[in-house]
């Protein structure tokens, strides 16, 4: 069994949680308020300057070129394809720059970035990939699952459509493939780190979309 397949395994309860969530059974069946997604989009907005920011320390650690040009072009594509996205869907629910500008990140946003960035900045490489891979991966699979069984005329079809697509995941794959690489060479202590950061993003991933579909603000 490859690395990443072992890691599936372990989180697939983990997984199951999230596909299975009010936020993604509401948004394949075209009912998640318009409220909900508008808070999604803001927060996911500013989560991927982080994520980008995260793949870039990535690339600067990577051990062969060919790495480094992933994922480069990984931070790139988290700013500029993505934040297209973003856009379209901003100008769509009504979101101006200045209401995206003032809105803070949310509790559940704050800390997930904050885990990003730390776990990126002071692990090695082979955890800094792990940590990643659930937002490449849990996206992919998410998208692939709601493709199949979204309402027609889905208002957020557009979104559904981009984490269903072959490039996303051809994109996925490779980095899975990273994964596998480094971890077959890696030690037993370095594997378990890895199963660690893995862990906790997917959790994070949950805790994201959890707090989107409960508005969640600051309490003080």
């Amino acid at each position: 069994m490859s690395f990443t397949a072992e890691i599936w395994e372990k989180n697939a309860a983990l997984f199951e949680a999230t596909r299975t969530m009010p936020f993604n059974t509401e948004l394949a069946a075209g009912t998640l308020s318009q409220e909900r997604f508008r808070h999604y989009m803001i927060q996911d907005a500013h989560y991927l300057i982080a994520f980008g920011r995260a793949l870039a320390i990535a690339a600067a650690k990577a051990d062969n070129t060919d790495e480094i040009v992933q994922f480069s072009i990984g931070a790139q594509t988290a700013i500029v394809v993505e934040r297209s996205l973003h856009k379209d869907f901003m100008e769509q629910f009504n979101v101006t720059p200045a209401m995206f500008a003032a809105t803070p990140l949310s509790p559940a946003a704050h800390h997930y970035t904050s885990f990003l960035m730390a776990n990126a900045w002071s692990a090695s490489y082979p955890v800094v990939l792990a940590g990643l891979l659930p937002c490449f991966w849990i996206y992919a699979e998410i998208g692939r699952d709601i493709v199949d069984r979204a309402a027609k005329n889905n208002p957020y079809q557009s979104w559904i459509d981009t984490y269903a697509g072959e490039e996303f995941h051809a994109a996925v794959r490779a980095v899975i493939t990273t994964v596998d690489r480094v971890a077959a060479v890696a030690s037993d202590e370095t594997r378990q780190a890895m199963h660690a950061a893995y862990t906790r993003a997917a959790q994070l991933e949950w805790m994201f979309w959890d707090s989107a579909y409960r508005l969640e603000q600051w309490p003080v």
